[in-house]
């Protein structure tokens, strides 16, 4: 398994044999990259994929949002508006809790 290293910077995470001359995101050079544990390295690459069913969760519930949207300006049935504006914010929410669920990975470096 490749190595993790952590721009002590910007917080970039650069997988590979040794730190890289310069940072992707910033521009540091390899003096500024801390070698994660493997303990940290674990929590990374394990908290991958839920990063990515969050994301999935978000693009979904985008698309979501855009059809209650389209079912509210048609306005052809208030019970169907409603039902759309209902499910708009619950929609609202499920996205919010993705957001905060990826904030929280990357407030502990799990991304």
């Amino acid at each position: 398994m490749k190595k993790l290293f952590k721009c002590d910077v910007c917080g970039y995470i650069y997988e590979g044999e040794a730190p890289p001359a310069a940072c992707p995101k910033c521009g540091v050079g390899p003096e500024h990259f801390i070698a994660l544990s493997d303990e940290d390295a674990k929590k990374i690459y394990s908290s991958d994929r839920t990063n990515d069913i969050h994301f999935e969760l978000i693009t979904l519930v985008d698309k979501m949002i855009a059809l209650c949207n389209e079912g509210i300006e048609l306005k052809l049935d208030p019970n169907c508006v409603r039902a759309f504006e209902e499910a708009k914010d619950e929609l609202w929410v499920i996205k919010g809790r993705s957001k905060a669920e990826l904030a929280g990975h990357m407030a502990k470096g799990k991304w």
